[in-house]
């Protein structure tokens, strides 16, 4: 299963306003999705509850997880959206243009 690793760009880490965002993008994929934090069990990254008890801080290190065809591309899309600080972005929704 392809897997990526990221550092969350967020300034406030991954709490409701970039979960949000990231939750919404990654629900829309065409591959399951899965979110974990070091050797804890994966959470669907879909799911709101699931994204938030992860308890990522700022800087915190993420590894997404995919299957299917084009999962890599997924992934490599998601991690960029991770990788931002969407907290910066002054109105930015998932999809629209920074």
């Amino acid at each position: 299963m392809p897997e990526r690793t990221v550092v969350l760009g967020s300034a406030q880490g991954l709490h409701a306003r970039p979960a949000k965002i990231f939750v919404q993008e990654a629900a829309r994929q065409p591959v399951p999705v899965f979110i974990r934090i070091g050797d804890r069990a994966p959470v669907p990254a879909g799911g709101m509850l699931g994204v938030l008890s992860l308890g990522a801080g700022p800087g915190a290190e993420v590894i997404l997880s995919a299957d299917g065809d084009g999962a890599d591309a997924v992934l490599d899309e998601l991690a960029a959206l991770l990788a931002r600080d969407l907290d910066a972005e002054p109105g930015s929704a998932a999809g629209a243009a920074p």
